[in-house]
């Protein structure tokens, strides 16, 4: 078979794709009839007649990233050397603080609805976890606990 580069050239300026994804038609027969297709039009004609194609486009298979996904959503594979970041930017300070702070006051309100505190002692417990003063909610239970703030019915 000769040799087609001027045509896989103009083939894929053509079928605006790249020269590794032109797909010429190996058959003995069509060969004379491409060395001969030597201008863009020409080139065209073997679009038509399906002698010269597009390969279609390689994906890359995510179905090794989706399991590594899959293992680190139940806290496999972030080991030591897993890590690229400070750990101030895998887990920012203020993400932290935000999930602690909707934890608290999600709970004093359910401690004020369902009332096991006053609303003095829920207005005391909301301004002190604004000032940081629980480290979690099992923090706060036991200062309400030790205080002696939680109503017994």
């Amino acid at each position: 078979m000769p040799g087609l580069t001027t045509q896989r050239r103009l083939a894929a300026a053509e079928l605006k794709i790249g020269e590794s994804r032109v797909w010429i038609n190996p058959d003995p027969e069509v060969a004379s009839e491409l060395s001969d297709a030597i201008t863009r039009e020409d080139i065209r004609s073997q679009v038509e007649a399906g002698n010269i194609k597009a390969k279609p486009k390689k994906g890359n298979s995510r179905g090794r990233i989706r399991a590594r996904a899959a293992k680190r959503a139940y806290g496999h594979c972030k080991g030591a050397g897993h890590r690229r970041g400070a750990k101030g930017a895998r887990s920012p300070r203020k993400k932290q603080w935000m999930t602690k702070i909707r934890a608290l006051r999600k709970k004093l309100c359910e401690l004020r609805e369902g009332g096991q505190i006053d609303r003095h002692a829920y207005r005391l417990l909301y301004r002190k976890s604004k000032g940081g003063e629980y480290r979690s909610l099992a923090h706060m239970n036991s200062f309400i606990k030790a205080k002696g703030l939680a109503r017994s019915e």
